[in-house]
């Protein structure tokens, strides 16, 4: 593996990245240090010098053109910020440092490139010590890079027998281990969370998120296909952290196929779940299922968010999430006990509610091998097809919501379309165990809505005429950003969601914004780079031609 050439270099060697450092990561607001900015996922931001006020004003400071695939790459990454430089992977893998010092220019000090075949989603890296942490695919690897050579100093591979596996999100590391999750469960794998030792790469403990026989949940795998073989339960998106109570949190994914239950009979667990695990040795606390023997592709691996809220009066810790399944879930963060789940999208059909004592829908069947839920599911292939809202995309899905502890909202960016699901018994869809065929004639928008974890309460909706597959990020200037799959980054209003800001550059965008702050100025920035996925989900007819162009765009006052 070679190291790119050192453009230009610090004038002083990195500061490394203790567990102190990422415990009280807030207490550094100019920088963001891990993917989330800190532990407990809020991707928001106390930086206010960028507000409601002036941000009228903000302009492009500077472009950074990165690679992946000859510019026709996605880029799912968030950059990190340290100080003036900026690292961020891109759809081959390629690990780039950015010097930001000047603010009217980004220089690339050297590149990382692990040689990967081809490309997939690449949601960013870690920073500890003097190493910077991120994956490589085919073979699924985790890279340690020194921060200030760009060479690398390990990489263990972690295939684990699975040629096909990947990993895609960003590396979360936590006292001395790194905490990685396999991802592409669609393929047909078996997939899992693991933690390395960040000095050597080590594997020390692998957890897998589907059970084989003889293990706890191996129960709900039931039938005669072997199906726990090939069920899935991928991790794409970067799990929290709670210091307090050394849990680290992450969400799984749908079980494999997607759409044929019949395959897999039973709640098929640990897919669709939140999981709680101890980060030292991989064993699972406490884990709670959104959608047992999901046949609608509803993963959960979106963020699970910590926040603390006052309930019948008392302080508690809780977890919220805003589900790929159209409810936002708010749960005790010491035992995944519920404390209320409703709807945050209009129009949700796929169950009449959910029991707001067990969490589950309340049409749930324990007796069932293959649940009916509210009847949309289209089991049976001599009746019509049903529609089903959301649709397979969410909702909420991988791009994460922000909360604020500001206005204590939470704010979640959302599709809005419908769809229909056809079960095809044992169909492949190119190399994707799916099961079925998903279908739909809407368009894609979404929706911006702010809403109170706690009483659930909605405070305010902004329906939005292109899709975000990019993410929120709330700061202390009032504002919200979101980007779109048109090429839009905008800025909102948190309280109003009046748009206040936005500007196109022209390629869409699949990543999260951050921001950080340089001498005093703060900045926004954020890499376009449309998934190719999502651009052949959602069809629009004006975007047929818009070009994929990888490009780092920092913006400020």
């Amino acid at each position: 593996m070679l190291a790119g050439m050192v453009i230009a270099a610090s004038p002083t060697l990195a500061t490394e990245v203790t567990p102190e450092r990422l415990i009280n990561a807030d207490r550094e607001p100019q920088n963001w240090l891990m993917n989330h900015r800190t532990y407990d996922g809020q991707r928001f931001s106390p930086l206010s010098r960028i507000n409601r006020d002036n941000v009228k004003n903000l302009r492009l400071a500077f472009a950074v053109p990165l690679g992946g695939q000859l510019g026709n790459g996605a880029i799912e990454a968030t950059p990190l910020a340290e100080n003036g430089f900026l690292y961020i992977t891109d759809s081959a893998g390629v690990l780039y440092k950015i010097d930001a010092t000047s603010g009217s220019a980004g220089r690339i000090v050297w590149t990382m490139d692990p040689k990967q075949d081809r490309p997939l989603m690449n949601r960013g890296a870690a920073l500890w010590g003097n190493l910077v942490i991120s994956v490589a695919n085919w073979p699924a690897r985790v890279v340690a890079t020194d921060k200030d050579t760009g060479k690398e100093a390990w990489q263990t591979n972690v295939t684990d027998g699975q040629p096909q596996l990947g990993i895609t999100a960003a590396p979360l590391v936590i006292n001395g281990r790194i905490i990685v999750g396999a991802s592409m469960g669609d393929l047909g794998l078996r997939d899992w969370i693991a933690g390395l030792d960040a000095t050597s790469g080590k594997v020390l403990w692998r957890q897998y998120t589907v059970p084989a026989p003889g293990e706890p949940g191996s129960e709900t795998w039931k039938g005669t296909n072997n199906a726990w073989q090939t069920g899935g339960g991928a991790v794409w998106v970067t799990g929290t952290y709670d210091p307090d109570t050394n849990q680290t949190f992450w969400g799984t994914g749908n079980p494999a196929p997607q759409f044929d239950p019949t395959y897999r009979p039973g709640d098929n667990l640990y897919t669709n779940s939140a999981i709680s695990l101890n980060p030292e040795r991989g064993d699972m606390n406490w884990y709670f299922q959104y959608t047992p023997g999901d046949m609608w592709d509803y993963d959960e691996v979106g963020t699970h968010i910590l926040i603390d809220g006052n309930i019948a009066d008392q302080r508690r810790k809780l977890i919220t999430h805003s589900a790929r399944n159209g409810f936002l879930y708010t749960m005790d963060r010491f035992n995944g006990q519920i404390i209320g789940a409703k709807p945050y999208l209009d129009g949700v059909n796929w169950t009449k509610g959910i029991d707001q004592k067990t969490g589950k829908p309340i049409d749930y069947d324990p007796s069932k091998d293959i649940q009916s839920y509210a009847g949309i599911a289209n089991l049976n292939a001599n009746e019509p097809l049903k529609k089903v809202c959301p649709s397979i995309l969410g909702g909420n899905n991988f791009w994460p919501s922000s909360y604020s502890p500001r206005t204590k909202l939470l704010y979640i960016p959302a599709l809005t379309a419908c769809g229909k699901v056809e079960i095809v018994h044992n169909r492949r869809t190119g190399p994707i165990f799916s099961g079925g065929i998903f279908t739909t004639d809407e368009r894609f928008e979404s929706n911006l809505t702010a809403i109170d974890p706690v009483t659930f309460e909605i405070k305010a909706n902004k329906q939005i005429r292109y899709p975000t597959f990019s993410g929120a990020l709330s700061t202390g200037g009032g504002l919200v950003f979101l980007a779109l799959f048109d090429g839009t980054v905008a800025a909102y209003d948190d309280t109003t969601l009046e748009e206040l800001w936005k500007i196109n550059v022209g390629s869409g965008f699949t990543a999260p914004p951050m921001t950080y702050e340089i001498n005093g100025t703060q900045y926004v920035a954020i890499a376009s780079g449309p998934s190719g996925v999502m651009r052949s989900s959602i069809r629009l007819p004006e975007l047929k031609e818009m070009r994929q162009a990888t490009v780092l765009y920092v913006f400020g006052l």
